[in-house]
């Protein structure tokens, strides 16, 4: 299998803090990778890294063949992104969400950019909704069109960062049957994070590990659970990262020391 992300060595600190520390893996064109961890692992360090939001302190990487460091435009244009916070803007309707966001990557030809929309909108089920405002759906109206806007541009891999927090069953399952038509039809490669344990063993080809700024463990759900001599992925979770609480502040606290470090640049 043709690798599409490669990360060798890879490491971030801020201000002595090391948030990422020295990691290395691969994914697959066409896999769906689950990066897991705690709070503060250092997960959402290493997705701002790959998508061009942070400088790697060092290590190599390549997304879609192309290097962030010099060829950032052309990763931008590989990868669309389902942020963990809301980025919507309430105050347009779904289709004007989509629209600006078309135009922004580039999707000049007027038809051809809404026959995409009408397309992503009615592969999310909203398209009946296309002319009503974004601050009238409910959360997981809002995760769909989130979806359909990080697909405009027919990107070759999709992040998704916590893309089900807070949804209902029903809505979380819908929002995977649509990931996985996607993975299977178009052959989209998918990163993704969630605290979600079995969401991960049922939609995910390999799983990483990550505590403490370094993957632990690598392989298969399957591969974790004897590695660890666990029945659940769960329980081997908490075999490798341990079962102390963590500080649910602590990706903010990690935020935090992000921002120090560029205004300190």
């Amino acid at each position: 299998m043709e690798n599409i992300i490669e990360v060798k060595n890879l490491t971030k600190k801020f201000n002595g803090f090391t948030a990422v520390d020295n990691i290395s893996f691969s994914v697959g064109k066409g896999e769906v990778f689950a990066f897991l961890g705690p709070n503060g692992a250092g997960k959402t360090t290493t997705i701002k890294i790959l998508t061009t939001l942070l400088h790697p302190t060092s290590g190599e990487l390549h997304i879609n063949g192309y290097n962030p460091l010099h060829e950032h435009n052309k990763v931008r244009q590989s990868f669309g992104i389902v942020f963990q916070d809301p980025s919507l803007d309430d105050e347009l309707t779904a289709f004007e969400n989509l629209e600006f966001h078309g135009v922004l990557y580039g999707l000049k030809e007027k038809k051809a950019r809404r026959d995409r929309i009408e397309e992503m909108l009615k592969f999310v089920e909203l398209w009946d909704r296309k002319d009503e405002l974004v601050k009238k759906f409910s959360g997981g109206m809002k995760r769909r069109l989130e979806i359909a806007r990080g697909l405009i541009h027919l990107p070759e891999i999709l992040f998704l960062d916590e893309p089900t927090l807070g949804l209902d069953p029903q809505t979380r399952n819908h929002i995977w049957t649509y990931i996985e038509k996607l993975n299977k039809e178009r052959q989209l490669t998918v990163f993704l994070t969630t605290h979600y344990m079995e969401e991960a063993e049922k939609i995910s080809h390999r799983i990483a590990i990550m505590d403490h700024g370094k993957i632990v463990a690598m392989g298969t759900a399957e591969d974790l659970k004897k590695q660890t001599g666990k029945d659940s992925l769960e329980d081997a979770f908490l075999k490798l990262t341990g079962d102390g609480l963590r500080d649910e502040n602590a990706s903010a606290a990690e935020g935090m020391r992000q921002h120090r470090a560029m205004w300190r640049r």
